[in-house]
């Protein structure tokens, strides 16, 4: 069974940064390309960032792209969202899923940024 446990989110002003880690395991994790994606209150899902199974290609929404970095440490099973500049309009649920659909997904880390 795809577990899936997203950490690191918080409250932080416009311009902050926050790292969100999501724990992986249930499945052969260096296999699998993952995702992040997010849903603001009252809205759907918005894909976010991917990164191959390797690591070694990473894809950017056009809203983030310039300011959040996805990475992987395939030893440590878990996936990684570094996030800097941040804008009000970030502010949403942050999930990580083995599909760019956001299906399966965790229970979700919120990250909210307000003055």
């Amino acid at each position: 069974e795809v577990q899936l446990v997203e950490s690191g989110g918080g409250l932080v002003q416009p311009g902050g940064s926050l790292r969100l880690s999501c724990a992986a395991s249930g499945f052969t994790f260096r296999s699998a390309g993952m995702s992040w994606v997010r849903q603001a209150l009252g809205k759907g899902l918005e894909w976010v960032s991917s990164i191959s199974s390797g690591g070694t290609f990473q894809y950017y929404s056009d809203s983030v792209k310039g300011r959040f970095t996805i990475s992987r440490d395939n030893a440590k099973n878990t996936l990684y969202l570094q996030m800097n500049s941040l804008k009000t309009e970030d502010t949403a649920v942050y999930y990580c899923s083995t599909d760019r659909s956001g299906t399966p997904r965790g229970q979700g880390t919120q990250v909210t940024v307000s003055p």
